[in-house]
């Protein structure tokens, strides 16, 4: 059993991100072995990182209560899905404040994409990938972008009354994005936590 935890990484007020990303997170149960859980930003207050040395240099000592929690919670993962809109050109910072909190939770696990916004929200993954290549993960090379349709139809309050299987059929319709997405990190994800044991308890 490998467990996968889907991160929303917007927390603005009608956002959209937490759709999808709940979406996923359903999806995701229905893969045999898989265990996934939502950890939403917008629940994780963390302050904006302050602390006078780095998170490495700590070695996972955290005097913030609540970031040794979130550490706690990151620690649990053997992979992960970041769901992130695009703004100008880039990802939301709570989303990088987030990722530069802690060092040792995201090392050596496998993390996929998925993007809304400009241009698909290409912009704000190609530049996560560097981010989380520093923090020693694995980024697969599949990514989801959601469908400009289905955005607008979001933000023009047609989607309200639709059940999210419904508002997400495109993603599964034609060229199924889904699948080759799961399948690559559900196997990455797998052949890690094989290859080192269970997940770190460092934090």
């Amino acid at each position: 059993m490998i467990k996968i935890e889907v991160l929303v990484g917007s927390v603005r007020q009608n956002r959209f991100c937490d759709k999808p990303a709940n979406y996923l997170c359903g999806e995701l149960k229905k893969e045999e072995n898989v265990e996934a859980e939502l950890v939403d930003l917008k629940e994780w207050d963390l302050p904006f990182f302050n602390e006078p040395i780095t998170p490495v240099a700590s070695k996972g000592e955290y005097k913030n209560p609540l970031v040794k929690k979130f550490a706690e919670k990151i620690s649990e993962a053997d992979g992960f899905v970041i769901v992130t809109p695009e703004y100008n050109h880039g990802y939301p910072g709570v989303l990088k404040n987030a990722l530069d909190w802690i060092y040792y939770p995201w090392n050596q696990k496998p993390v996929g994409f998925v993007s809304y916004g400009g241009a698909g929200g290409a912009r704000s993954v190609e530049q996560l990938r560097q981010v989380v290549i520093a923090l020693h993960m694995h980024p697969i090379q599949p990514s989801i972008t959601i469908p400009l349709e289905i955005l607008r139809a979001f933000q023009q309050g047609k989607a309200a009354d639709l059940p999210l299987s419904e508002l997400f059929r495109p993603l599964r319709e034609g060229r199924d994005l889904i699948h080759p997405f799961f399948s690559e990190l559900v196997k990455l994800t797998t052949i890690l936590k094989n290859a080192q044991g269970e997940p770190s308890s460092k934090g």
